[in-house]
């Protein structure tokens, strides 16, 4: 977060109150919609109960770092993806817990695995402050005091978080690797489903707000590219690597940078017109 939030400046909050209903609509679709419907989707689809967590944990979770990256490349609004990610980060300091806390609990099968671990809520507050509140407000500081330096060393430290990210992946599927195979294509399916309804949240709460295409596009991967590294480390904090829960949620990992390079390739290749209009 912080080699993201070095390349985020006061400027750029400011810019984003002049377009408030995106803003409000990126942080609904994402804190509110999303889980909402992961919730009628575990509900449906009946999937095992860590299984089930796993999907409240990434639905809980907030936007990922690569988001800004696929909004470029799909030709949204970057300045919107990049004040989505900020706001979010800040706001997912309580309301990862919140939504993990409130769905989970929901939901009998994985109600009874709350209960039995007896989760410290501030315990979780206080790690989701210091893995992404602190890296954020500081990043911001120093792009404000010392802007060159940045800006170069944004670029070299989200390679860094990059590489952090896909190692805690592989740690996650290693420690699991058992689960992981026994339970591979059951978990495939259930992932690419839920990030297609991930998307599909975004891009319809944006098209319902009346919202240009520009912003619909950064808005629909805002909500379909979740920080899964950040929920890979709550699982290891607090659910002591529970194996459905870190297997979906590593697998996440792994596919939504596919699903956002697809989705922002395709779009990136039917330019918006400049007045924004179909």
């Amino acid at each position: 977060m912080f080699g993201i939030a070095l390349e985020i400046s006061v400027h750029d909050f400011k810019a984003l109150f002049k377009n408030k209903k995106a803003i409000l609509t990126g942080v609904a679709s994402q804190f509110v919609l999303l889980p909402l419907v992961t919730f009628v989707l575990v509900y449906f689809i009946n999937p095992i109960p860590s299984v089930a967590l796993g999907m409240f944990m990434v639905a809980a979770c907030p936007g990922g770092n690569v988001s800004n990256f696929f909004t470029h490349l799909s030709g949204g609004n970057s300045a919107l993806s990049i004040g989505l990610t900020a706001i979010a980060t800040l706001l997912a300091v309580f309301m990862t817990s919140v939504n993990l806390q409130f769905w989970g609990s929901l939901y009998e099968p994985t109600e009874t695995i709350l209960r039995s671990i007896s989760i410290d809520a501030l315990e979780m507050v206080k790690l989701v402050s210091l893995l992404l509140g602190l890296p954020l407000i500081a990043g911001i500081y120093v792009n404000h005091r010392f802007p060159v330096f940045a800006q170069k060393s944004a670029k070299i430290l989200k390679m860094g978080s990059l590489v952090f990210f896909m190692a805690l992946v592989g740690i996650a599927l290693y420690v699991n690797r058992d689960v992981f195979m026994e339970y591979i294509h059951y978990v495939f399916g259930i992932v690419l489903l839920h990030n297609l309804v991930a998307f599909s949240t975004g891009f319809s709460a944006a098209k319902v707000m009346g919202l240009d295409k520009r912003d619909v596009r950064a808005i629909t991967i805002e909500t379909g590219i979740q920080n899964s590294g950040l929920g890979l480390l709550l699982i290891f904090s607090f659910f002591d690597g529970l194996g459905g829960m870190a297997v979906l949620t590593a697998f996440w990992g792994i596919w939504h940078l596919v699903s956002g390079l697809i989705l922002g390739g395709f779009w990136g290749l039917r330019p918006v017109k400049k007045e924004g209009l179909a």
